[in-house]
Order: C-alpha cells, then sequence, then structure tokens
C-alpha cells in the first residue's frame, strides 16, 4: 500500500491515478474473498468432523427428529418420544429371549402403531374415562318438592295463592 501522498498536476495523472485505485481495489477484492474462504473452511473443518462423527453413532439422528420441528401436524413431543420409549421398553422387557427377525418386526409394528397416536388421541381418550368415572351429579329432591309444592299453589291466572294478601 503506497501512503504517501502524490499531488495531481494534470488530467492524465489522475486518470493514472484512478486506474491503480481501481487495480489496486481488485486485488485487496479478491485477496479478503480468499482469506474469507480459507476462514470458512477453517471454521467448518470441526463442524464437517462433528458431522462425520455423528453420523456414524447409531441413534442419534432418531434423537435429533425427536427435537425438531417436524412437517407433520399429528406429530407432537408426545408422540416423538413414545417412538423412542417404545422400542426400548419392548426390547428391555417383552423381547430379552426372542430373536432379531422377530425384534425387527415386533418394533415395526410398534413404531407405526405408536405414529398413530398423538397427544389430541391421548387427552381425548382421557377425558372420557374421566367423564365415565365420575359420578353422576346427584339432583337435590329436596329442591324438586318445594318447586312441585309452589307450582301447585298456583292458580288459573297465574297469581300465586302465597302472594294474595287478605
Amino acid at each position: 500500500m503506497n501512503n504517501k501522498q502524490t499531488k495531481i498536476r494534470n488530467l492524465q495523472e489522475l486518470k493514472a491515478e484512478i486506474s491503480r485505485l481501481k487495480a489496486l481495489k481488485n486485488e485487496q477484492e479478491v485477496y479478503l474473498k480468499t482469506q474469507f474462504t480459507l476462514l470458512n473452511n477453517k471454521i467448518e473443518a470441526p463442524i464437517r468432523f462433528f458431522n462425520s462423527l455423528k453420523d456414524n453413532i447409531p441413534g442419534v439422528n432418531v434423537i435429533q427428529q425427536l427435537f425438531s420441528k417436524s412437517n407433520n401436524p399429528d406429530s407432537d413431543w408426545l408422540t416423538k418420544t413414545l417412538r423412542i420409549g417404545v422400542p426400548f421398553i419392548m426390547n428391555r422387557l417383552f423381547l430379552k429371549n426372542t430373536g432379531v427377525l422377530k425384534k425387527a418386526l415386533m418394533l415395526l409394528l410398534s413404531e407405526r402403531a405408536v405414529g398413530q397416536i398423538n397427544q389430541d388421541k391421548i387427552s381425548g381418550l382421557i377425558s372420557k374415562l374421566t367423564s365415565f368415572i365420575r359420578p353422576k351429579k346427584k339432583k337435590n329432591k329436596g329442591a324438586q318438592i318445594e318447586g312441585a309444592i309452589i307450582k301447585d299453589e298456583v292458580n288459573e291466572y297465574g297469581i300465586p295463592s302465597y302472594s294474595e294478601t287478605y
């Protein structure tokens, strides 16, 4: 970079200085673009290493899908959790001494079944169960008897007998 100041005396020197500055600008742009590319490559190297390591670990994609936003409107946190939890529980409790083929088939079927379950269906089922379990509200028999007495005492004209003064 040339820091000394030059005095421009005529039009030719001005044009030469403008062309020199344009060439200097182009050189600096190319240099900055290459430096930016190198910096991006250095920053992305650990990210690429982590992603390749992550791809080789089984089960990481399932956990990543659990916390990612899904386009499926029926897929919520409960469905995602059940998709991970049901195969784990089935392997630990029910499918301990079974073969690989049976495990794979049962896990595939359980994943499909869990895919049909979502939070709205579970809350609807719970509300139906609670309405079935809760006792019906008993009507107060005293209020019914008083209403019947008052209704009997009303005469034809709509004036209750107990409202008359003698």
